[in-house]
């Protein structure tokens, strides 16, 4: 099993930048797909980035496609979205989650660990 705690939301302005660090216990961290979703008032939860095993693929939802960047440091057991150019519409709640297997998938019933989850408010 592995646990994941997330940190870095906050309030920023439409543009700004922020980090989301997501830190995994485990010494098996290197074993899991890692996976950044949100979920904004009344709406889904929904895919935002993930990243394979060794870091060396990801993939990224349309909407943030060229603005995010996932990554992640099997030594540290951590994996990182950074935010760029954020707008109103990132508002939400962002949670980590990790995989057992090699596939980079997308859907939220495909990742079985959860973090609590941080806000991100973005003003306009």
């Amino acid at each position: 099993q592995v646990q994941v705690v997330e940190s870095g939301g906050g309030l920023v302005q439409a543009g700004d930048s922020l980090r989301l660090s997501c830190a995994a216990s485990g010494r098996i961290f290197g074993t899991y797909v890692m996976g950044w979703f949100r979920q904004a008032p009344g709406k889904e939860r929904e895919f935002v980035a993930a990243i394979n095993r060794s870091g060396s693929s990801t993939s990224y939802a349309d909407s943030v496609k060229g603005r995010f960047t996932i990554s992640r440091d099997n030594v540290q057991n951590t994996v990182y979205l950074y935010m760029n150019s954020l707008k109103p519409e990132d508002t939400a709640v962002y949670y980590c989650a990790a995989r057992s297997g090699v596939e980079v998938l997308s859907g939220p019933r495909d990742y079985n660990y959860w973090g609590q989850g941080t806000q991100v408010i973005v003003s306009s």
